[in-house]
């Protein structure tokens, strides 16, 4: 049985990976803001811990993950939430949180980021968009020179529609959607296979079921 922590548990992306780890028969703590998030971790059957990644020290989170086999990186400030919790959410949390994993000696982190965060972005972008890529690509560059052992799955415009459990997987594939429930199913997946550390990898709806995809994706390393 693993025991895998997630950060930014109240997600929809974080709510389906429950849903799989608790499935699988996995073991798995919430990192979550409040009292009525964590009951969302208690009924899919986890143990819901209160931190604010923003006001949190990395000790705090440490603190957290201690025990767990892994860190799953999902928390996002949200559309409209302004530039700067971008900055202080998606960037610096991801930042925070790969330094706790270190500190708990927890050396596997899967990080959510997005698809085509690499792509320059146009000059006359909404700014809120822009802190978005900016924070994303930049808590991807820090996690690829943290020392852990890390994967960054780069999904394409997120879904409510029932998973298919097929995707495509690449270090690049075009633009697409993909169902959440399919990347909470990658994020198990990865974790199963030692050979998806030291990748990034975009994804959107595909074809290939997805523990074939991260097997053959892993291969062409």
């Amino acid at each position: 049985m693993t025991r895998v922590a997630i950060v930014g548990a109240h997600g929809k992306v974080a709510q389906q990976l429950m849903r799989v780890l608790y499935d699988r028969g996995d073991d798995f703590v919430g990192i979550v803001r409040n009292e009525e998030h964590a009951e969302d971790v208690y009924r899919l059957g986890g143990e819901g811990v209160l931190l604010d990644i923003e006001r949190a020290s990395s000790d705090q989170l440490a603190e957290a993950f201690a025990g767990c086999d892994a860190v799953v990186f999902t928390a996002g400030a949200g559309g409209g939430s302004g530039v700067e919790r971008k900055r202080t959410v998606d960037y610096a949390g991801s930042v925070k949180s790969a330094d706790a994993a270190k500190a708990a000696d927890v050396r596997r982190f899967v990080q959510v980021s997005a698809w085509g965060t690499d792509a320059p972005v146009d000059a006359d972008a909404d700014p809120q968009w822009r802190a978005y890529v900016e924070a994303k690509r930049d808590a991807d560059a820090a996690l690829r020179d943290s020392g852990l052992d890390w994967t960054i799955l780069r999904p394409g415009a997120l879904t409510f529609d029932e998973g298919t459990g097929r995707v495509t997987l690449g270090d690049s594939v075009p633009r697409g959607s993909i169902a959440r429930e399919d990347v909470a199913r990658l994020i198990a997946a990865c974790l199963d296979e030692p050979a998806s550390i030291g990748r990034q990898w975009e994804v959107v709806a595909g074809d290939t079921p997805i523990e074939e995809a991260v097997r053959a994706a892993a291969g062409a390393a």
